[in-house]
This record gives structure tokens, sequence and C-alpha cells, in this order.
């Protein structure tokens, strides 16, 4: 795992760990360009909103609430200070909740589509996933055609989105144990909409105000993105392009090429960006590109659509969340091309200052300034010819600004549920069993997960992006297997801490279990959608035995250390609700109540077996992650490192006697 060492510009090592970013930063601001870096420290967070005392539900307020203070501690309504921060947190679930729940409607409506010959520019590519998903989904194949049993999987899929009573289909796919808890709880969610409108309605002015029934529905809400929303998407997406199988590929700046006419496609959803990569080295677009003089045509990727088509294709990674505006300042994009979420309404306004064609697709995405091609399913292919033609005719107009650093990392990518099942147990004893018998031995200490955003808010004095990587660093030397998703995956990736070499950042036990697998100790899941992927794993090591009888009972831990979006306080929710420690940084805007944070930090790990934390820095998010894992391997009995006994024939022989 080689690394370069680069010059940093003078102060900006304090900034970023990414020299890349470093560098294009700089140019940004030598061309006068204000991108989210600059404005992160113009722009300094409301310290009342940031606690979650401000409530602004209706026109009496905005009430700016003090939890100490007599006087301040209700709203004119009367909620009180631990109401509004509930209220608060569970609307932004609810919000987390619907960004990924119509992400995986549009899947799901895609899907029918193509079930029913309607979008030709789709086929189904994984046939056994289609069948494993109508088992779970309660569709009967018995006699039927694959086009048939693709159908009904696609209704079903989407009636979760709209039914209103019962239970979501998928979640016979949690273990009994803590299904039956979550029943007692009543928290067992009904249909996507379902929840995250009664979650509205609720924290409404003069709604619910009882903040442990608010959380209820929070949980409710959350889990319907979990075993609805996000795991229909990832589903449906495996079925439609493919189930994830490790690709080998390349990240950062340095992918975009001079010499080629550069496409970014960005945001979340794979409908548009998968079909758009086939049509690259189509006669059509090469016979274009040699009329302007440019060698071809190179698709790259930014955010959670970079991480779909990186899974399932290996096409390059350019950057992350906080990188969209840098890689337009770079000169050399002549379109970009985003459906929606995590999409900076500033894209337009750099690429102003160059040359890019900046090109919405979606009607729920639409941003001033941007060129307009609306997406469809049934008319893709007209869709991609439109944007090559866009870009290709763009590539002439570049100026002379272009700054390309050379710099791109290696990464392996892809670990699906399904492929790390077959990579321990091989195809005919495709299983969990052997990562349980490693945790046991004690080879490996736990399993965390790694999540979430990358952001250029500073806070700290941490450098923006350098959370992940010091956060993972201290876990896999610590014996902890790390899985990752989102702009967290490819953070770590610009580190070389996705690759198989990464082993020997180890500890000696973790790096035993890569050796023999031939397996980085940092495995990247996919997309944001994807932690459903997670959900099903933790679901089978459960059902595998050995390490107790409940999600609860796992030497498990997740973490975001930089999370920005209401998506992560979502998928927070519902590892906690599944009984996992989720420790966040920067701080969560609940600190406004001291008892409602006691309520999710302390007094929730009684109630599900998982709770909230907080952390100011990775070492302490790190600390608590390991605390937790060990003292989950001391309830278990497994806390002291044991050998295996392999025996041989005398032993047997002495237990015969």
């Amino acid at each position: 795992m080689a690394s370069i060492e680069r010059e940093f510009p003078e102060g900006y090592s304090e900034v970023t760990n990414s020299w890349g970013t470093a560098i294009v930063l700089r140019k940004a601001r030598e061309d006068g360009v204000q991108t989210a870096w600059d404005r992160s420290t113009i722009i300094k967070p409301c310290p009342i909103g940031t606690d979650g005392v401000c409530c602004n539900t209706c026109s009496m307020g905005p009430c700016r609430l003090n939890e100490d203070r007599p006087d301040r501690f209700r709203g004119v309504c009367g909620a009180s200070v631990p109401t509004i921060v509930a209220r608060s947190f569970t609307k932004m679930i609810a919000q987390g909740c619907a960004c990924h729940s119509d992400h995986g409607r549009s899947i799901a409506e895609t899907f029918l589509k193509v079930a029913r010959g309607e979008a030709a520019g789709y086929q189904i590519k994984d046939f056994t996933k289609l069948y494993a998903l109508a088992a779970d989904l309660g569709v009967n194949v018995q006699g039927m055609q694959t086009n048939d049993i693709a159908e009904q999987v696609g209704i079903v899929a989407l009636n979760q989105f709209s039914q209103q009573h019962g239970e979501m289909a998928l979640v016979k796919r949690v273990p009994a144990k803590r299904l039956q808890l979550w029943r007692q709880m009543g928290i067992v969610p009904r249909g996507v909409d379902r929840e995250v409108v009664e979650a509205m309605h609720r924290t409404n002015m003069g709604m619910d105000q009882d903040y442990k029934n608010l959380m209820r529905q929070a949980s409710r809400t959350a889990l319907a993105d979990g075993w609805g929303g996000s795991m229909i998407a990832t589903e449906l997406q495996d079925i439609l392009f493919s189930t994830p199988n490790p690709q080998a590929g390349k990240l950062d700046f340095g992918v975009l090429d001079a010499d080629y006419v550069n496409i970014v496609v960005h945001g979340h959803e794979p409908l548009l960006s998968d079909p758009l990569v086939d049509y690259a080295t189509a006669p059509e677009v090469l016979r274009m590109c040699e009329e302007v003089g440019a060698k071809g045509v190179n698709v790259v990727g930014m955010c959670c659509t970079a991480n779909e088509l990186l899974t399932r294709h290996g096409v390059p990674l350019v950057g992350n969340f906080a990188q969209q505006e840098l890689v337009i300042a770079t000169g050399v994009v002549d379109a970009m091309v985003v459906d929606y979420q995590c999409v900076l309404e500033t894209l337009p306004v750099v690429a102003q200052r160059y040359h890019t064609k900046v090109i919405t697709t979606s009607n729920k995405c639409r941003i001033p300034g941007s060129l307009f091609i609306e997406f469809e399913p049934t008319r893709v292919a007209s869709t991609v010819k439109e944007i090559y033609r866009t870009a290709i005719t763009n590539y002439p107009n570049r100026t002379d600004r272009v700054l390309i650093p050379d710099q791109d990392s290696q990464i392996v990518a892809g670990f699906s549920f399904e492929y790390t099942k077959y990579m321990m147990g091989g195809s005919f004893r495709a299983s969990y069993r052997p990562l349980n018998d490693a945790i046991i031995d004690g080879r490996i200490r736990g399993v965390a997960a790694v999540v979430g955003c990358d952001s250029p808010v500073i806070r700290n004095g941490a450098r923006a992006g350098a959370a992940h990587e010091e956060l993972v660093r201290e876990l896999i030397a610590n014996d902890v297997l790390v899985a990752q998703t989102g702009c967290s995956a490819s953070t770590c990736g610009k580190t070389g801490l996705l690759l198989p070499e990464a082993q020997r950042l180890a500890g000696s036990g973790l790096q035993s279990i890569c050796e023999a697998l031939g397996i980085p100790p940092v495995l990247h899941v996919g997309s944001c959608v994807d932690n459903s992927r997670l959900l099903v794993a933790l679901a089978e090591m459960a059902a595998e035995g050995g390490l107790g009888d409940d999600i609860s009972d796992l030497p498990v831990a997740g973490a975001a250390p930089e999370w920005i979006d209401a998506k992560a306080l979502t998928i927070g929710q519902y590892f906690a609700d599944y009984g996992v420690l989720v420790v966040f940084r920067p701080k969560l805007h609940i600190e406004g109540s001291k008892e409602f944070q006691k309520y999710l930090f302390e007094d929730y790990e009684a109630i599900t077996g998982g709770k909230w934390a907080h952390a100011d820095t990775p070492a302490e998010v790190a600390s608590l992650m390991i605390d937790h894992i060990d003292k989950k391997r001391r309830a278990l009995g497994i806390h002291e490192r044991r050998e295996r006994v392999l025996f041989d024939m005398a032993m047997r022989r002495e237990l015969g006697e």
C-alpha cells in the first residue's frame, strides 16, 4: 500500500487530509469562486438551533427555549423543552426516511415497468435474487414466468409504501426475538407513507407532547426506512443492475482526463447513470468525440451514485459530497449530471466561472441556472443521447483555467451481503459461520460500521475528512472488522484503507483473517441505502449462533463521524432500535434537553439494547465503540482469547472412555 508524500499548500493541511482537495480548493479561491469550504468559515451555527431548542412550527414563534430557565422552559403553545427537542429529532428522522424511501419508490415503479415491458432500456440481471425476494415478499412463483414473477414482486414492493395496516413484508427477515420486542413496543412499521405522515402529524403544534411516545413513532418511521424504503431500493437495484461483487476501481481527482470529455454523474439513484455508463463506447459517441478533438468520453461518479457504479462496474469515483464544487473548479468537467439528494444549489454558480454544464434530471431536484433534461425510464435511450450530445459539444468551450491533481487511489469495493456470505463459505456452504467463529476465537474482536458523509465544516480542530480515516485506523488496529457505506467508504478509500495491502495496519488477529480470505480489513458495502445490507448481515450473524440470541448480544457498533444529513439520523435510529450502539460526531441537535439526551444516551439501552452516543474526536468515538464491543464479549464469555483446539485421534479415544 504505497503512499505518496505530497506538499500541501501553506495552511491547507489544517483544513483537509486530502492533498487533491487542498490543491483544487486553493485554485478555486484564486479563481474567485466561493465553495462550501469558504461558507463553513463564514456562517456559524446558531447555538440555540444546534441544541434543538428553537421551535418554528407555528406563527406564535419561533420560540427560543432554555431548559435551565423556568420562564423559557415552555413555548407559547405550552410545549416543554423535551417535547420541542423530541419533535425536532422526530421530524429529521421522518425527512430522512422520506428521502431514502422516495428513492426506493422510484426504483419500484421502474422495476414494475421493466417487468411489464414498458421500459426497454433495462433488463433483469440477477434472477437468483429475484426468486429470493419473491419468497420474502410472499409471492408464489409456482408455474409463473420470470416477467410475471417480477411483476408481482414489483406490485408487492410498491404496496409497501402505501400500506396502511399490518406489518411491512420484509420485517420477516428480522430475528424472532428482536421482532417480538418491536411488536411489544408497538414500533413495527405498517407502511412507509403511513409512518412518515403520522410522524409529521404528531410533531405539529398541539399534538403529541410525550417525548417517549414521540420516540416510538420516530422508531417506527426509521424502521420503515431500514426494512422498507432502503431495503427495497437495494434489493430491486441488485435485481436490475446485478448484485455487487468486489470490483477494483480508482478514485480522487486524478481520474479526470483532460484529453477526454468528462461527464460526472452525481446523486443517489442509478436508474439513469447505469445505462449512461453503458453508452460511453457507442460508435455514435466516439464519432462525435472525434469531431471535437476528444479521445472519448470519461464517465466518473460523485457521491452515492458513484458508489452504485463503482460496486457494480468499477467506474472511477472522482469525489465525495464535500468535493462536488471543487470537481467543477478543475476546469475539465464538461457536464455534471445530477439526479437528487446531496446536490448543492451552488453548482451552477460555480460552473459559470468555468464552462461546465450542470444538468438536472429529476423534477424533484430542480436548480436555478442548470440545464433541465427530464429523465423518464420509458425513454432512457433518448435522454442518454441528449446528455452525451450536450457534454461533447461543450468540450471545445473549456478555458485555460485547468488543473487536475495527479492523484488517484486504488480501491476494492462491492462486498454485498451475498458475496460476503459466499466469500466465507464457498458456493456450497455459503455462511457467516466463519465470521462468528473468528469472533468467538478472538481473532476478530467485533464488527463496526462506519458510515455517513464527509463534511467541509471543521469542528474541534479536526481536518475535514480525517475523522473517518483516524477512526477506521484505530478500529482495525484493535482487530475490529470495519464495514463502510457512502462517502465514508470513499473517503477511506483515498487513503488506501480499502485495499488488501491495508492488512498490515490491522491487529494480528484481524490480519490473519484478511490474509486467509485475501480481503481488506475495511469492506466497502455500497451506497447509503445499502446500509440495509448491514441489517441483513447482522440478522445472519445472530441466526448462525454462538454470539447470543439477539442482535443486542452481538459485539458490534456503528458510527457516523462526520454526519450531515437527516438521512444519517434515520439510519442511526433504525440501528439503535435494532440493538446496536451508534456514535455520532458532531453532536446531535438534542443537547438543549438533558432529560431527552439522557433518554437516548442512557435509558434507551434498557429498552432496545441499543443506544445513541456522542464524542468530540475520532479517538473518543473509537474508544466508545471498542469499549462497547468488549462489554458484549464479556457478557458472552468470550472476552479472553482462546485458541481453537483440534482434536487428534488419541483425544477422541479419551472422550469415549
